[in-house]
């Protein structure tokens, strides 16, 4: 027998067991607080419908019995009784049916969180799989450009010397970018895992500087940098992951000297300012507008500007990710008259000296 069938043929026995002790006793012995049975498991097996068509009997029947048999006058005590005993039924129907709707939305979000984390596991494999295979080639490209730049293959003219350079460049900037798109999506997923250690923002920003200035040069930027309102160099250590705070630097650096204009210059200023140690990269480009500016630093994120247009938007993501796993904060703003400010700061309580 179908269990549908089934359900019907128990709740018709249930209301026929009902009927027979309530209409064979006299109207104050109340015995339909036993069609909660039948409410229950019409709201379990038969969903909404059936549950107020089975309340909506229960209910009838039981004030039916006021009159029917007819044996002993209604009296206040049996009303109240009565009234009772519907309320119950009322109120059993109404939450039974408030937890089957839960129950619903709660095995939903389940369906949906599995298929999200099915999906997610997808594309970490997919992007893992994807940079593999990306990473490969271009690693072997560019041991091959570096061969030719050493003349392992013959004298190159200082033309060809340009043109391998510019193509290592190149594959170099390719791999760098596959590198943070499987990073973006593994911090995204497993998160990011810090190993920190004492680190000095001032040798730190003086690295990537010396790292940088050949990019800077080729561009004609000039690269400055300062301390607060001395001349003189002082060390701002902080506790925090040095590899990771350098792609940070990296980044913003990276980004001002791409989108500075010819013959300006880049300044990196650090200080410290109320709690934060604060780190701002300065550019003299086509600046952001300002409908650009709070999303900056989605994934992405591809703005309306010159500026945006250039990038992935997965070098800010990053940027904002490692800063944030440091407790910090990143943002930018316009510069007057012209340019735009980078910026991240770093609480003082990750102070190791």
């Amino acid at each position: 027998m179908h269990p549908w069938t089934r359900t019907h043929w128990f709740l018709t026995l249930l209301f026929l067991v009902v009927i027979g002790l309530e209409y064979s006793t006299p109207p104050p012995y109340v015995f339909g607080y036993l069609y909660i049975g039948a409410v229950l498991l019409a709201s379990v097996r038969l969903g909404h419908r059936a549950t107020l068509w089975v309340t909506g009997i229960a209910v009838g029947l039981t004030l039916l019995n006021l009159w029917v048999p007819g044996i002993e006058p209604i009296t206040p005590i049996t009303l109240a009784n009565r009234a009772i005993t519907v309320l119950a039924l009322v109120v059993t129907a109404w939450l039974s049916d408030r937890i089957q709707q839960y129950e619903s939305a709660m095995l939903r979000q389940q369906v949906q969180l599995a298929s999200q984390t099915q999906l997610a596991k997808v594309r970490e494999d997919f992007v893992s799989t994807l940079t593999h295979d990306l990473k490969t080639p271009l690693l072997g490209a560019i041991e091959t450009l570096n061969a030719f730049q050493g003349g392992q293959f013959g004298t190159i003219t200082h033309a060809q010397q340009r043109a391998i350079a510019i193509m290592i460049r190149s594959h170099q900037m390719t791999l760098q970018l596959v590198e943070t798109l499987m990073d973006v999506y593994r911090n995204d997923i497993e998160g990011l895992h810090l190993h920190r250690n004492p680190v000095n923002l001032t040798s730190l920003a003086e690295d990537v500087i010396l790292q940088l200035t050949p990019l800077a040069t080729a561009r004609q930027i000039h690269l400055c940098f300062r301390q607060g309102d001395s001349d003189f160099r002082q060390a701002y250590w902080v506790n925090a992951d040095t590899f990771q705070l350098q792609r940070v630097f990296n980044n913003l650096m990276t980004n001002a000297i791409n989108h500075s204009l010819r013959g300006r210059k880049v300044e990196i200023y650090i200080t410290a300012k109320n709690n934060d140690y604060q780190v701002k990269i300065l550019d003299e480009g086509q600046g952001i507008p300002d409908q650009d500016l709070p999303h900056l630093f989605e994934r992405f994120y591809q703005g309306n500007s010159d500026r945006q247009a250039k990038g992935t938007g997965l070098g800010l993501y990053l940027s904002r990710q490692i800063i944030e796993a440091h407790g910090g904060r990143i943002w930018a703003e316009q510069r007057s008259p012209q340019g735009a400010i980078f910026a991240f700061c770093l609480p003082m309580e990750t102070l190791s000296y």
